[in-house]
């Protein structure tokens, strides 16, 4: 079975980027440009990993972490974010996330935390 990772950015152009970076990894994949999206991605999409953009033009991303954390505690939440802000990196981590990206994003680096989520869930599908 493959990982399901959910892309939630408004930007598309990174959405396509990680969206075809992460399929050719082999890995299942949705998208999702707003927090009213990604909510509704999680319930029917089911993923094991989101990758979360901290500023979605319907909210903060953090907010939207801390939801995922408390209905959904098993999902690895790796954010991503435009602003390399170290108050806004701690926040982040604190309230549950994985790991924290910032743009432009380091397409090896990105790959080996989500392959580091992969392996420490026990995954098969490596």
């Amino acid at each position: 079975m493959k990982t399901k990772i959910l892309i939630v950015d408004d930007e598309h152009d990174i959405v396509e980027l990680l969206e075809d970076l992460l399929l050719h990894k082999g890995y299942d994949v949705a998208r999702a440009f707003s927090q009213a999206e990604a909510r509704e991605q999680i319930e029917i999409f089911k993923p094991a990993i989101i990758l979360l953009d901290i500023k979605l033009p319907d909210g903060d991303g953090v907010d939207l972490l801390k939801e995922i954390k408390v209905d959904h505690a098993d999902i690895d939440v790796i954010m991503i974010t435009g602003l390399a802000d170290k108050e806004i990196a701690l926040s982040a981590l604190k309230n549950g996330a994985a790991d924290y990206i910032t743009k432009p994003i380091d397409l090896n680096y990105l790959t080996n935390s989500v392959l580091a989520k992969v392996v420490t869930g026990f995954s098969d599908d490596l």
